[in-house]
C-alpha cells in the first residue's frame, strides 16, 4: 500500500467507531496483587458491558492481561472509562489505546477510478 497524501488521508480517513485497549500487567506486579482486585474489577467490567460501553472483551493469549473494545468516540472517552476501573486505580496495569473504524481499503475500492 502506498501512503496517501494529506488531502487523500483526510478525504478517506475512517470514522472512529470504537477504541481497542490492550491491558498489560505492569512489570513487577504479582499475580496475588492482581487477584485481590479482580472481584471488584470483574463486577465493574460486567456493568460496563451491560451498559453497552464494552463491546467486546478478550483474554490475552500470553496471560498478561486483556483486550477490550469499547464503544467510544475517542481515546479520551475510553481513558475516562478505563481509569475508573479498580486495576487502573491501583496502578497495576498499562493501557495501550488504539482507535478503530471501518476498514479503510474498502472505501478506497469504492472510489471512482
Amino acid at each position: 500500500m502506498t501512503h496517501p497524501t494529506p488531502a487523500q488521508a483526510q478525504a478517506v480517513s475512517p470514522a472512529t467507531t470504537g477504541v481497542m485497549i490492550i491491558l498489560t500487567v505492569k512489570a513487577g506486579v504479582t499475580r496475588e496483587q492482581v487477584m485481590t482486585v479482580m472481584p471488584a474489577e470483574i463486577q465493574q467490567t460486567v456493568l460496563l458491558y451491560l451498559s453497552g460501553k464494552i463491546r467486546e472483551w478478550y483474554s490475552r493469549g500470553d496471560g498478561r492481561g486483556a483486550i477490550f473494545i469499547l464503544d467510544s468516540r475517542d481515546v479520551a472517552e475510553a481513558q475516562a472509562i478505563m481509569e475508573d476501573l479498580p486495576l487502573a486505580r491501583q496502578n497495576l496495569m498499562d493501557h495501550e489505546y488504539i482507535t478503530i473504524g471501518p476498514l479503510l481499503p474498502l472505501r478506497l475500492l469504492m472510489a471512482n477510478p
